[in-house]
């Protein structure tokens, strides 16, 4: 397989750097203040850095913050020179969208760099400017020649472990920006809601972990002002806006963007919490979900507001992205006979199980927020993922997992990968009919990854419903250790224009490689 040269940073960044430099204990001013809009001097600034996300062939969406209200101004060229530049009017941000926006780019080459500017104009006078702020992105290719190489992994900010200027922050998202890849797949939890950072954390050594704090982030996120702040506290971080100005998104969600192990209709019963009805929070935290990343199909893009989608990167790749939060049943032992709702819900299997079937790609990831076949327990009784445990015939949600691959086999549905992250170490697993329980699908892969800036946890057990076998794993002996203990984990994806074998990398923080995987095109149950 050719392998792609990782690239250092395109020369013309404009992103705002030492916000690492302060104090711990400190927010940072210029870019943590809470009232933007109280700023009546000088001209708009972008210190947010930019964002491009969910590209396709011809068209990608934009994305920026200001400091005050301003009009969204976005310049293309094919060029870091930016001579004959196209220009596109985006919109006008003001506290309705937190001073966030995007502007969608339509006909765009195929293939091709693009480069890109984002300048905030004053609304009352067009020609006051700021500083325009430069990214870049790839579109994705129409002939199937071109390599396709990606990265994805999850968990942000986890368990009090946020950004550590000691460790010079997010080290990781400046290794994955090195890798050059053509897009990053964030598999959920972008943020912790429920999780406050501290000032600072006593390790088991005795050692000080330090975090940059704000004042959202003191506490668990209930009102939109906290849900904005924790989706904030991220762009912080020098090294995670580097790699936004470089590497577009795709982006997911899961339960920590909302509160741990959340589903429909919960009630709460954490003191913590002044609002107890789970619904009224995950509602405000996919408001500041849409304003804080670029998807396509999230307001104002899609009114309908949904985070499942597809998206497709030429002939080669189609990216299936899942929301295993939005209409789940339940958490609960998990062992019912019938389950029509699932971890998906019925209408978004009966669109996954269309979809898939028309896909001409030769690869059809499937971008799972959680597990299959690992067992992810909440609380005593009850059952987080898909899997409860019990070996046999499908149960709960395992149902819907079943029709689901089911389906996969009887239409011949070729090329299908799941990646995944949640669970806090990587791993990859096999699954096989011929060691499961149920036996009417084809065999497939799955690959987990994960955490970028969290706390790493020990493996939980297998369950044998659809015959997974562990080919590979690595986790931490205990619960919630730090980022200095234990290594990061990201995954890496690499399609070969030429043969179409597809490349699954896992990798740890660091530049080591701890698994390979190549699969072959066309084939099934490799």
């Amino acid at each position: 397989m050719s392998q792609r040269q990782p690239s250092p940073s395109p020369r013309r960044r404009s992103v705002l750097r030492g916000s690492l430099a302060v104090p711990a204990a400190l927010a940072v001013p210029a870019l943590a203040g809470a009232a933007p809009s109280l700023a009546l001097s000088g001209r708009p600034k972008a210190g947010w850095g930019v964002q491009a996300g969910d590209v396709t062939a011809h068209a990608g969406l934009v994305w920026v913050r200001s400091d005050r209200p301003a009009r969204m101004i976005v310049e293309t060229s094919a060029t870091e020179s930016f001579r004959n530049p196209q220009r596109w009017r985006g919109p006008l941000l003001g506290p309705d969208t937190d001073f966030t926006g995007t502007t969608r780019l339509r006909g765009l080459p195929a293939g091709e760099q693009i480069h890109y500017r984002v300048l905030l104009a004053d609304p009352d006078d067009p020609r006051r400017t700021g500083k325009p702020v430069t990214g870049t992105f790839r579109t994705t290719p129409k002939g199937r020649k071109q390599d396709v190489r990606f990265l994805w992994s999850g968990d942000i900010a986890g368990q009090g472990w946020g950004i550590n200027p000691d460790r010079g922050g997010y080290r990781v998202f400046e290794e994955m920006r090195r890798r050059n890849p053509d897009f990053f797949l964030c598999s959920g939890d972008n943020i912790y809601a429920d999780g406050p950072i501290l000032p600072s954390v006593t390790l088991p050594d005795g050692t000080v972990w330090r975090n940059v704090t704000t004042e959202e982030k003191s506490k668990v996120a209930e009102s939109l002002k906290e849900f904005r702040g924790a989706f904030r506290y991220n762009l912080l971080d020098d090294n995670l806006r580097r790699f936004n100005a470089q590497v577009p998104s795709i982006v997911q969600w899961d339960d920590h963007e909302v509160r741990n192990n959340w589903y429909p209709g919960q009630i709460l019963d954490d003191p913590r919490y002044t609002e107890k009805n789970v619904d009224v929070l995950a509602g405000r935290s996919l408001r500041a979900f849409s304003e804080y990343f670029p998807v396509s199909t999230l307001p104002p893009g899609d009114e309908d507001g949904r985070v499942h989608r597809v998206l497709r990167h030429g002939p080669l790749l189609d990216v299936f992205v899942l929301d295993m939060r939005t209409y789940r049943n339940a958490n609960s032992p998990n062992r019912q006979p019938d389950d029509a709702t699932g971890i998906l819900g019925a209408r978004q299997l009966a669109w996954l199980k269309r979809e898939l079937p028309r896909s001409r790609a030769v690869w059809k990831v499937i971008a799972s927020d959680m597990p299959l076949g690992i067992v992810v327990s909440d609380g005593r009784e009850n059952f987080e993922a898909v899997a409860q445990g019990d070996p046999g015939a499908p149960l709960g949600r395992e149902l819907q997992i079943a029709e689901l691959l089911r389906h996969i086999k009887h239409r011949k549905i070729t090329g299908t990968v799941w990646l995944t992250a949640d669970v806090h170490y990587t791993s990859a697993q096999h699954y096989d009919p011929s060691r499961a329980a149920f036996k009417d699908f084809a065999p497939f892969w799955e690959f987990v990854s994960g955490p970028l800036a969290a706390g790493g946890f020990p493996a939980t057990k297998l369950d044998g419903t659809f015959g997974p076998e562990q080919k590979f794993i690595k986790a931490p002996g205990r619960a919630n250790t730090s980022p200095a203990e234990t290594p990061q984990y990201f995954g890496e994806v690499d399609i070969d224009g030429g043969s179409g074998e597809l490349t699954v990398r896992l990798r740890q923080e660091g530049g080591g490689v701890l698994f390979t995987k190549v699969l072959q095109p066309g084939r099934v149950g490799q």
